[in-house]
């Protein structure tokens, strides 16, 4: 006989079964299923249980990544509505628009990723295979498994669950999670799984199953056909000509086809039209060197994108060349909100002083760049410095770095990166609200010139690949170990967006020769002399940075940022 059958007894009967079963069973089959869950887990808390036994604590939550398109059923679910239907069957009709979240942390669970199961590769959630199942009712062996109907959630399972769990899980990866209209990777619940005031209660509940609490910046690269990028190539008229690699001629695209994948947990891709709405009348600025306005440039065209009448969105004076040193701002109007750039490649200030044979140019290691009026006031900043302390004059440090009236004949450039990292932190925390403003330090980003450095013949033309061996990979740059001692001591909370390793990887994604358009063979052949292994392609990498920061700010943000 097919155990999954129901024998046709009449409701009398039924009835009489509840009352004699319904105690008892209830009481055994929520022991045993605790102790499972107990043993099998060591890491199980009780108040996490709240999904499975009625009664348990409502308001306990786990930490682990907070986003608000990721959906939870909720627990609440009363006990009068249940009885309301005499029994709960989760059959295959009632799942085939069910989502598994699982809330297993561990790397382990990342294989049954959502390519594997025939999901979206960018929903960012891990979904539990049937292996995950360690009872026929469906429940996750580490009590994360979430089952959803299309009228019912079955959040309290205090009810007698029949289910044939090989033909669910066989639906289940049929149904899919849905992708979102914009293609930015948005999983959602069917409409018919939620209703009214329990809605955003059931968001938050799955907000922390979801996504692990992992090291964002820890991971691999893994390759994506699948997923377009923010933007189209050669399509974003904000691209400085320097990183539009596709319109400079680069035969190939496999630069683009590559995402990021943490360690242990995922991450959502960055939902232009939601960063829009939580940056509405705000002001987000990065400021520093070349490489910020390359992660500027990508962010403008990710929203930009976004964005139906393009007229709406502009640089506030005009411009359309980012490349000499200033203020950019662009304003997205119907969001009131501005993404700008300042330039301040070391952060500190750029000075001369007056000797006795004359004049000459110094770095005051004591004083912030006169631009500091341009961002003090900004909701979310996002500070680079770091390339142009490895050119030569700074890297000598004779008679260039200054303090007060005193100039040192010498000086070695790490003490000289310290002490000005440590007059950016002690002006941060004079002058920032922290009440109010996100403050970002993004790292070190890494170059790949082989052969010479940037003025000297080196570089990186022809790659087509990231590095696969991580054994090929440099140590964590210096420069980067200093700013490690300097942000703990600060009073203001500063997130460290620590892309050294992540963009050691990426050889691939430079300009190289493909910085500019050239019309014959002649300025090609000059070019291969003259490299560009520092900056990076656009679309490509530096939109993930600011899909990482998009993740941080879901994270960590203030204000709109929490909700």
């Amino acid at each position: 006989m097919d155990s999954n059958k129901k024998l046709p007894f009449s409701e009398p009967f039924l009835s009489q079964r509840r009352k004699v079963l319904s105690g008892f069973s209830l009481g055994i089959g929520a022991s045993l299923l605790f102790l499972t869950l107990l043993f099998l887990n060591p890491s199980f808390k009780v108040p996490n249980v709240q999904v499975l036994l009625q009664g348990s604590d409502q308001n306990s939550s786990s930490s682990s990544w907070h986003f608000p398109f990721s959906t939870s059923p909720s627990s609440n679910a009363s006990v009068s509505s249940l009885q309301r239907k005499s029994e709960v069957n989760v059959s295959v009709e009632a799942l085939e628009k069910t989502h598994l979240g699982n809330l297993n942390n561990h790397r382990g669970n990342a294989s049954l990723h959502a390519e594997e199961q025939g999901f979206p590769p960018e929903t960012g959630a891990l979904v539990a295979g049937k292996e995950n199942f360690s009872d026929p009712n469906g429940v996750a062996k580490d009590g994360g498994a979430l089952l959803g109907g299309k009228r019912e959630i079955a959040a309290n399972l205090s009810v007698s669950v029949e289910v044939n769990t090989d033909t669910v899980m066989q639906k289940t990866m049929e149904g899919g999670l849905q992708k979102e209209n914009n293609n930015m990777g948005n999983s959602s619940l069917d409409g018919n799984a939620v209703e009214g005031k329990n809605e955003g209660e059931l968001m938050k509940k799955m907000q922390d199953g979801f996504l692990g609490n992992c090291d964002i910046f820890d991971g691999s690269w893994v390759r994506d056909d699948d997923s377009k990028p923010y933007y189209p190539l050669g399509s974003c008229p904000y691209v400085d000509r320097d990183f539009d690699c596709h319109l400079n001629g680069r035969p190939d695209s496999e630069y683009v086809n590559w995402k990021w994948k943490p360690n242990g947990c995922d991450i959502p891709s960055l939902n232009a039209t939601d960063f829009l709405e939580k940056l509405r009348g705000q002001k987000l600025v990065f400021v520093g060197d070349s490489l910020n306005r390359n992660m500027w440039e990508s962010m403008v065209c990710i929203l930009w994108q976004s964005i139906r009448d393009k007229k709406r969105v502009y640089e506030i004076s005009g411009r359309t060349e980012f490349k000499k040193k200033g203020v950019y701002a662009f304003m997205f109007e119907d969001y009131n909100c501005s993404v700008d750039f300042v330039s301040s490649p070391f952060i500190v200030r750029e000075s001369t002083f007056k000797g006795k044979n004359g004049s000459f140019e110094t770095l005051r290691l004591d004083l912030m760049d006169q631009t500091t009026s341009m961002y003090h006031d900004a909701d979310i900043i996002v500070f680079n410095t770091g390339h142009w302390w490895t050119h030569e004059k700074t890297s000598k440090g004779e008679d260039y770095y200054q303090e007060g009236n005193h100039v040192y004949p010498r000086l070695k450039v790490l003490d000289a990166f310290t002490r000005a990292l440590t007059t950016w932190a002690k002006w941060i925390d004079d002058n920032i609200n922290a009440n109010r403003t996100q403050v970002f330090f993004r790292g070190y980003s890494v170059t790949h010139f082989r052969g010479g450095q940037w003025n000297s013949g080196g570089q990186c033309h022809k790659e087509t690949e990231p590095i696969m061996n991580g054994t090929h990979l440099r140590k964590y740059p210096s420069k980067m170990r200093a700013l490690d001692h300097v942000i703990p001591k600060m009073k203001t909370p500063v997130i460290y967006m620590n892309i050294s390793r992540m963009t050691d990887y990426r050889k691939d994604g430079h300009p190289s020769i493909y910085r500019m358009e050239y019309k014959t063979a002649a300025e090609r052949a000059s070019a291969e002399l003259h490299q560009d292994c520092s900056h990076w392609c656009l679309p490509g990498v530096p939109d993930t940075w600011n899909q990482l920061l998009y993740a941080s700010l879901l994270k960590h943000g203030k204000g709109n940022w929490k909700s």
